[in-house]
């Protein structure tokens, strides 16, 4: 089996990525926020510029798809007048930032976010690798602990502000004042002390290779990891609507423009502040136990270059036959881009078909070798049987 490319960057707006449907571009919407107009105006650009597929990303951006070579300009022209697009590539790329979508007016995690965001995109900034992110959970409770950051900003039990590197049980104590100042502090230690150089240049795997941290991050225990579980449905700051895949076609964010401000979340769902009852609107997933929101699936092929099988029939037909809880992961190659933690079922695809693998990565030993996707959603019966 041919090992896939990673390619160690993410696309972004001025930097696109080459994918089997034309480039892919990745916007990047300020605080995790669309205002109506700006919704309205990237579904306009998304049917104008691109083939109209507008897919959730699980660090709360926004791709467009089927981006040409010859639509990129006026698509990034268009962009620029809504104050989505930042003035170089390495600004862009710096600024990864994911914002709990649960703010509220009065926890300061906005101006925190913009502050940070600021920062980074300032021209001292330390250089980063390309996937290093920072995550902004000022909520009464962390509610990202399993969405892919290195430096977190929480509360500690008492409701006071605290930064983590991600991995560590500790925090340091800070302030508003000097929150954002820490968390760049951390950044450039972990450059200073290595962490480049490690596995794609990540914290956690930093931490776990035995890099100690300054002592004032062992001030104060971290959050405790309490399971959280988003699903759609009616939350203070609105409601949450999922999409199967994370895929909104541009008429459906079109429709929900007309309802308010957009949120995007980390978990390919949109907060819709404001609102109390579920829009009613095709292809809305509305349903808190909804199965598909326990099915993950990358592009696959045709629209993704490395994956050898398309993958999102074979997860819409497996999606009814899932055991209660279960998470299924349909991935079009060994990198796993969907859904990079274990999953209690993950089928991997290749040349020959799909492996079975229970309980892991995309990457890890199958317990079932070269099944076609005309037999599994055949025999969906497999999925129990492998329990």
């Amino acid at each position: 089996m041919a090992e896939p490319v990673i390619q160690g960057w993410c696309p972004g707006a001025l930097r696109p990525m080459p994918s089997g449907d034309g480039w892919v571009i990745r916007v990047r919407p300020p605080g995790g926020r669309l205002t109506p107009q700006q919704a309205r105006e990237i579904a306009r650009l998304a049917r104008t510029h691109g083939n109209g597929v507008i897919d959730l990303s699980s660090r709360a951006n926004i791709h467009l798809r089927g981006v040409t070579e010859r639509s990129h300009v006026p698509l990034i022209e268009g962009l620029d007048a809504l104050g989505l697009i930042d003035d170089n590539p390495e600004a862009e790329e710096r600024r990864n930032i994911v914002l709990s979508p649960f703010w509220s007016a009065n926890d300061g995690s906005v101006e925190l976010a913009t502050a940070l965001a600021k920062s980074l995109t300032a021209p001292d900034t330390p250089q980063l690798p390309a996937k290093f992110g920072f995550a902004v959970d000022c909520g009464p409770r962390p509610v990202l602990t399993h969405v892919s950051a290195d430096i977190r900003l929480e509360r500690d039990a008492n409701g006071g502000l605290i930064c983590r590197a991600d991995g560590a049980a500790k925090a340091a104590r800070v302030s508003a004042a000097n929150a954002v100042s820490t968390m760049l502090a951390l950044a450039d230690w972990f450059i200073r002390s290595g962490g480049v150089a490690g596995e794609r240049g990540r914290m956690a795997a930093h931490l776990a290779r035995g890099a100690a941290l300054p002592e004032i991050f062992s001030e104060v225990p971290a959050p405790s990891a309490a399971s959280f579980s988003p699903e759609p449905g009616p939350v203070a700051q609105g409601v949450m609507v999922g999409f199967a895949f994370g895929q909104v076609p541009a008429e459906l964010l079109d429709a929900l423009s007309e309802h308010g401000a957009l949120r995007v979340t980390p978990w390919r769902m949109l907060l819709i502040e404001d609102i109390g009852a579920m829009p009613d609107l095709p292809g809305l997933i509305t349903r808190p136990h909804d199965p598909m929101l326990r099915v993950m699936a990358c592009t696959g092929a045709p629209g993704c270059l490395q994956a050898a099988q398309p993958t999102r029939a074979l997860a819409s037909a497996l999606a009814p036959h899932l055991p209660d809880g279960a998470i299924l992961h349909v991935s079009g190659c060994a990198k796993g881009c969907a859904h990079p933690r274990p999953a209690a079922f993950t089928l991997t695809a290749h040349a020959e078909g799909f492996d079975l693998i229970r309980d892991g990565h995309a990457r890890d030993l199958p317990l079932h070798r070269g099944m076609t996707a005309e037999r599994l959603a055949a025999h969906p019966a497999i999925l129990r049987e492998a329990l």
